[in-house]
């Protein structure tokens, strides 16, 4: 039997969901797949039958139903990329395969079909948005920005189309944070001077993959006006740092909860997404059935 094991946000709060990620592993050392994202934490592993409930949860995920931005297209992505490293790592099962090809497939449909994906809600565009809520005006503002990647470059193209704004880029490979830094005309601070970067800094945005807090109390100077974006799975900044005076601190949960309201286009088309998800469905059972009926011909 095909297995899986879940934690994500439908179930666990942010904090909750930390938590479990460092006591939780992997049943068996056996071929798997694990997917890893800001909202979940995901083991498939197994061969043989598949439950409808495993089946119908991984298409729904591919599609974009159950990240906390109903409809963003990261996850695709990242679902395509846990499947491929496990096909390099282990000799998966036949069904392991069926799942997540049939899975990313589904989700490309649903994308192409559908308008679930229309008004690109993403967490780098609603952390803009919410930027610019709190400040209609970014001139003479020094950004901080911790940790190189799709995410934080998205944020940092818009940074840059300001040019009254001064952003450092910090990353655990100041090689990475130096070539960026380049390419947008930011500076690149080695992420052990962060504490000097965080005495000029009026905005942070930090989202690396550490396993554990970056950003301490200690870190930050007495009587700085701070806005932090913490965009991080686990968090990068202790949120004991949100009852400072004069710190205002946002982690995923808050930026999921902003963009809700963005979200009206998007839950209208949910319906037309679950309708493709039970076509999907319908044909792996076709397919399995078809498979069994061949295997029992060749057993005969």
């Amino acid at each position: 039997m095909i297995h899986s094991k879940l934690i994500n946000q439908t179930h666990y709060t942010l904090a909750e969901r930390e938590r479990l990620s460092d006591t939780v592993f992997m049943p068996e050392a056996g071929p798997h797949v694990l997917l890893k994202t800001c909202n979940r934490i995901e083991w498939y592993w197994g061969e043989g039958v598949l439950p409808d409930e495993t089946l119908r949860h991984l298409y729904r995920v591919a599609s974009g139903l159950e990240s906390g931005l109903v409809g963003e297209r990261a996850v695709q992505g990242q679902l395509k990329n846990a499947y491929q490293d496990a096909s390099r790592q282990y000799t998966l099962s036949s069904s392991l395969h069926k799942l997540f090809q049939t899975a990313i497939h589904t989700g490309k449909r649903v994308r192409n079909e559908t308008k679930i994906a229309e008004g690109a809600v993403s967490h780098s565009q609603v952390t803009v948005d919410m930027l610019r809520k709190e400040y209609p005006d970014l001139k003479q503002k020094v950004v901080s920005i911790i940790g190189i990647n799709k995410l934080t470059e998205d944020i940092l193209k818009f940074l840059t189309d300001n040019r009254t704004v001064t952003v450092f880029l910090s990353n655990r490979h100041f090689e990475k944070a130096g070539l960026l830094a380049a390419q947008y005309g930011a500076t690149a601070i080695p992420l052990h001077e962060k504490k000097r970067m965080l005495d000029f800094t009026d905005i942070l945005i930090s989202a690396t993959s550490a396993p554990h807090t970056i950003i301490h109390p200690d870190d930050l100077p007495g009587g700085r006006e701070m806005l932090i974006f913490d965009l991080a799975f686990p968090r990068d900044v202790e949120p004991a740092i949100a009852g400072r005076e004069g710190i205002k601190l946002f982690d995923l949960e808050h930026i999921e909860h902003f963009a809700k309201a963005n979200l009206r286009l998007r839950m209208a088309e949910v319906h037309k997404a679950e309708l493709i998800i039970e076509e999907e469905i319908q044909k792996f059972r076709e397919w399995e059935c078809h498979s069994k009926r061949l295997c029992n011909k060749l057993i005969l």
